[in-house]
């Protein structure tokens, strides 16, 4: 027969035990951001290639792997908590009708570049290293059909521009 006192110390363990799962789960209120476990955040998948290309030449200004965003559920959830993306990697965005676009950056924990394309795959806005966790949105300023964000960084360094133009594969 369980005493008393067995009792008392099987329920303030169970208390510890929530409390730190919630802790974890919830996530630090202080500093705003949640806590995710390295094994949790989703990883980066290969479906397709991307290609920007300079219209001014035609020269191949850089190559990336994609992972594509192609229903709501994807788009939503977008890159948000992956702690890294891999260096020639992003992912390209399939919006449902070209018009002007807006993203947020609400629980993505990297700085991306953010690609806005036309459907004719021209580049209309590039937003550079947008902004970690931040709940404010990054606009196109001209309508969109697509969206392709990479690592912060990237676009200056490739010598990409507003103007240029994707190219795009799936092996979906």
């Amino acid at each position: 027969m369980k005493t008393k006192s067995t009792n008392t110390f099987l329920i303030i363990v169970a208390v510890v035990i929530a409390a730190v799962v919630v802790y974890f789960v919830v996530g630090n209120k202080k500093s705003g951001q949640k806590f995710v476990a390295e094994d949790s955040a989703p990883s980066f998948i290969k479906q397709g290639e991307l290609i920007f290309v300079d219209t001014a030449d035609s020269d191949t200004l850089a190559v990336i792997d994609i992972e594509i965003a192609d229903n709501d559920q994807k788009t939503a959830q977008g890159l948000m908590y992956r702690t890294s993306m891999p260096e020639n990697a992003g992912m390209l965005f399939l919006m449902k009708t070209e018009q002007m676009q807006s993203f947020w950056k609400k629980n993505t924990y990297i700085p991306l570049d953010m690609i806005f394309v036309n459907s004719q795959k021209e580049i209309v806005t590039i937003r550079h290293n947008t902004t970690p966790m931040k709940e404010s949105s990054y606009y196109s300023t001209k309508p969109a059909l697509y969206v392709v964000e990479v690592n912060a960084g990237f676009c200056r360094k490739n010598n990409i521009k507003e103007g240029d133009k994707i190219e795009f594969s799936s092996n979906k």
